[in-house]
């Protein structure tokens, strides 16, 4: 493809060479260059790209994409192209490179805290279900219809991002639903890509390792909102106290779902038990495998963007009474002595209170609740004593174990959760740095009737200590448990 052609949408400050160079492949991983690429300079969180760029030029890069002063001498047979961001350009060229697939696909990308997963999976499966060729990209994988993909983050960078959609263009798809997670709209890999529509969950404390507080961490969510064009939707949680700020300045037509007051999606809650809760929406009641306040949100957010999108009432409510839950969110686990499991991705305090309140709402008193929860390391560490106290409120027995230490040292993580626990509460708390340990323990102090609650990781399967993935599955380690009895 032309250069000329490539840049057409991008920001250009100065191009020194041939603008109409032939480029034969893209990216921004110094490593992937080969003879004929163009090579874009980004910088990211632990290195420069700007760094890179003479090895870049060594292997034969035709054109270099940058947005900070060169050092490098010139040389004749490599095109520059000075741009005001490179991030914004390395979207932009992705788009291009690959014929902007998200202009003929209908995409619908979700933001927010938490609940992310749940809505953009369980939209994909209720547009399959209703017989729409369509693809996801989530944290939990990426569908091409029915293919399913490994996926290393919650929003791809754009060139794998694009790339997917592509993908699913060219089977068919119709319909993509997507995570949009803070750092891809902070980093500007959705930049360029045209969607139908934008759902907001709900704002809580996290990634203020990344952000540097909660104003800068919603304004990064809003921008999503903000960018929307005029002939799309804006889908919000509106019993969220930022709900209403992401719809301020959108140009997207408006819309709200909610629990507690009057909304364009409306519902209630009847009864809760361990196997699904009795609902309505919009005055229609129906009986769904999800427990929970907080998947009722997720339900009614799924509701609203696919009459949005324009499928049938009541076929939406006929899939969503025979969906089930998204793995590693509220999986439930049934022991033969008679107490329950319940592996949750809670990782931030505010998911952690709404996994607890739930099952603490259906017990009713009727059972004990013992908790088994750490921390990720090398992220947020303010939240840690926050999960500490939150999960010693919401249980009887709490055991602190290690998640994914990363490069921490998993016990100064347990002492961090511990700083936030009165001396009494860290006396009652159990604290097993051995995952596999601790998730036995909160097993063998389980009675009848009792729930166990095994949250942070959820659907992973392994646990990260030192940059190396060990293979570590919660719900393996609990049915192993189980299985023995």
């Amino acid at each position: 493809m032309k250069l000329s052609k490539l840049i057409e949408g991008c920001k250009v400050i100065n191009i020194r060479g041939d603008k109409d160079a032939e480029v034969e492949s893209i990216t921004s991983d110094s490593r992937n260059v080969v003879k004929g690429s163009l090579f874009i300079a980004v910088e990211g969180i632990f290195t420069d790209g700007h760094s890179y760029i003479g090895k870049a030029i060594e292997q034969d890069a035709t054109v270099v994409v940058y947005d900070k002063p060169l050092i490098e001498e010139y040389f004749s047979r490599v095109t520059y192209v000075q741009v005001e961001e490179s991030s914004e350009a390395l979207a932009q060229i992705a788009s291009e490179w690959f014929g902007n697939p998200s202009q003929l696909i209908k995409l619908v990308g979700v933001t927010g805290t938490n609940g992310k997963t749940t809505i953009a999976t369980l939209l994909y499966r209720i547009f399959r279900l209703s017989g729409y060729p369509s693809g996801l990209l989530s944290t939990v994988g990426n569908y091409v219809n029915d293919e399913f993909y490994q996926t290393t983050h919650t929003t791809l960078d754009p060139i794998s991002l694009n790339s997917y959609l592509r993908k699913m263009v060219d089977a068919g798809c119709e319909y993509a639903f997507m995570e949009v997670s803070s750092h891809a709209i902070h980093q500007k890999r959705v930049h360029g890509l045209l969607f139908a529509g934008g759902i907001f969950t709900n704002l809580t404390q996290d990634h203020l390792d990344y952000h540097s507080n909660m104003l800068e961490y919603r304004n990064v969510k809003k921008s999503f909102f903000d960018n929307l064009p005029k002939d799309t939707f804006a889908l919000t949680n509106s019993d969220d106290k930022n709900g209403l700020v992401m719809l301020q300045n959108t140009k997207a037509k408006k819309y709200t779902y909610s629990l507690r007051s009057m909304a364009d999606f409306k519902a209630r809650i009847f009864e809760k038990h361990f196997d699904g809760s009795e609902i309505e929406i919009n005055g229609k009641a129906l009986s769904v495998q999800f427990v929970g306040v907080f998947n009722v949100y997720n339900l009614l957010a799924v509701y609203g963007a696919s009459i949005l999108l324009g499928l049938e009432e009541e076929e939406v409510l006929k899939i969503l009474s025979v969906l089930k839950p998204v793995a590693g969110r509220f999986q439930t686990i049934r022991s033969p002595k008679d107490y329950t499991a319940v592996v949750d991705y809670a990782h931030t305090p505010d998911a952690l209170t709404n996994v607890l309140s739930s099952i603490n709402e259906v017990l009713s008193g009727n059972g004990k609740v013992i908790t088994v929860v750490g921390c990720g390391g090398n992220r947020d560490k303010t939240k840690r004593p926050i999960m500490a106290r939150e999960a010693v409120k919401g249980s009887d027995r709490v055991v602190f174990t290690s998640d994914n230490p990363r490069f921490e040292d998993p016990m100064d993580i347990l002492n961090d959760m511990l700083a936030g626990l009165t001396e009494e509460e860290k006396s009652s708390a159990l604290t097993i740095a051995d995952r596999r340990e601790a998730i036995k323990t909160a097993c063998a102090l389980a009675q009848p009737g009792d729930v166990i609650l095994i949250a942070g990781k959820g659907h992973e399967d392994y646990q990260e200590v030192k940059g190396v993935k060990h293979h570590f599955d919660d719900k393996e380690e609990v049915e192993k448990i189980f299985s023995a009895l």
